[in-house]
């Protein structure tokens, strides 16, 4: 009887032991399959992230040159020109390399002098409504301004910003904007500007006619528009991701063939879902273009960077704004400038949240360079998990690689307008 039921016995176990072995193989093929299989909500989160759902350039209406491809040849040739600087050594190109998606490699930028922050990406900056790390400018002619007149950046001032247009763009600038003046040092003192900082020359500035003035104002605005004309081309072209979100959408699911490999595709699921990147991250851009103070460590020494709550009162009084004089728009079409959140305590040390388009090729990371890798980003957002701003859902070290490998899969090329562009 014994002898029987042991023959009996062992081979139903050893079926039962197959039986677990093939289950387990097919459920290997099914995990693989699924790894590419998306509900609809899932499928409507990617697809609003693609490149496709960006949609044409947005109007500005404060920047009435800012479409006109004219205006866009002579701000590039501005944008890389060195004579803008107190050393004739430092233009726009100089911290936003064209070599380096368009921002530099260094932790804190440096033109004449290191700055307190770093570049910031331009990368599709044309569809932001606040530009700086702090949103203290309201167009992108006026950021491209504020660089030229700050000591550590270019270091020079308006008027000779005019001279020097006048002297090797003359042709260009006449052609868009009609004729430039004489200019005479004796009328046109070189380093007159409204500089708080630098009492000569301001006494400089105040010394010239209000008719001057306009006229020094009027070229130096002109240049600020067309160099935001070239800058608003900045664009990504399709990643790896933009062209996985096609294959899904495309009902394509074929593991060999996706753009995407496991990881990838692991840390993807993972950005739209459990870590809640989406929050701060979202649209095609991969962000949200708002301010927000996330606990980063001060980096420069001395007072506390105010961050946005320093820039509110900026960037409404600025004369360069949307409302102001040399805007070319209505004032119903600056309701960003009409409508601003004043709540200065709400954002100080508030920084504004980068594009996440072409990331992995631009470390060092955040406003002011405080973190090397992509690695220690996302080390230090798990570090948060007492925020519940911040928290992203207890992620192992696995996750954190495969969210890495994700942010790899959004590189694509750069390209921004070429001269023979019509």
């Amino acid at each position: 009887m014994q002898n029987y039921l042991i023959r009996t016995i062992r081979p139903t176990a050893a079926a039962s032991f197959l039986l677990i072995i093939v289950g387990l193989i097919f459920s290997g093929q099914a995990l693989s399959m699924d790894q590419h299989t998306w509900s609809e909500q899932e499928k409507a989160i990617i697809r609003s992230l693609s490149i496709e759902a960006l949609g044409p350039l947005p109007v500005d209406p404060s920047n009435r040159y800012s479409d006109n491809p004219q205006a866009a040849a002579l701000g590039k040739k501005l944008f890389f020109e060195d004579h803008f600087s107190g050393n004739m050594k430092v233009s726009c190109a100089t911290c936003h390399r064209e070599d380096y998606t368009f921002t530099d490699n260094l932790p804190l930028s440096h033109g004449m002098d290191t700055t307190p922050r770093r570049s910031m990406p331009l990368i599709g900056v044309a569809y932001n409504s606040w530009f700086f790390w702090d949103g203290r400018s309201d167009s992108l002619w006026s950021q491209a301004l504020g660089p030229i007149e700050n000591k550590l950046e270019h270091g020079i001032s308006r008027t000779m910003s005019a001279y020097i247009i006048s002297k090797f763009y003359r042709k260009e600038y006449e052609e868009l904007f009609g004729p430039l003046p004489d200019f005479m040092e004796e009328t046109f003192p070189q380093h007159a500007r409204p500089a708080l900082d630098d009492p000569d020359a301001l006494k400089a500035w105040v010394l010239m006619t209000p008719e001057q003035r306009e006229v020094v104002n009027r070229i130096y605005v002109n240049m600020g528009k067309s160099i935001a004309a070239f800058v608003r081309t900045i664009m990504p072209q399709p990643s790896p991701f933009d062209r996985y979100v096609k294959q899904i959408l495309s009902g394509e699911n074929i593991s060999s063939r996706m753009a995407l490999n496991n990881d990838e595709t692991a840390g993807l699921r993972l950005f739209v879902g459990k870590a809640k990147c989406t929050n701060c991250h979202n649209g095609p851009l991969f962000t949200n273009s708002d301010f927000h103070n996330i606990g980063l460590p001060q980096k420069v020494k001395g007072e506390p960077d105010k961050g946005r709550a320093a820039a509110i009162t900026q960037v409404l009084s600025s004369e360069f704004n949307c409302l102001g004089q040399y805007s070319d728009a209505h004032p119903n079409e600056c309701p960003e400038l009409r409508f601003i959140d004043t709540s200065h305590k709400k954002y100080v040390g508030a920084f504004k949240t980068p594009t996440l388009r072409n990331v992995a090729e631009r470390p060092p990371y955040m406003h002011a360079g405080q973190l090397a890798t992509l690695r220690e980003v996302l080390e230090f957002y798990r570090s948060q998990a007492q925020n519940p701003e911040l928290s992203h859902g207890n992620l192992t070290d696995k996750e954190l690689d495969q969210l890495e490998a994700f942010l790899h899969a959004l590189s694509s090329p750069i390209t921004s307008f070429q001269a023979d562009s019509k």
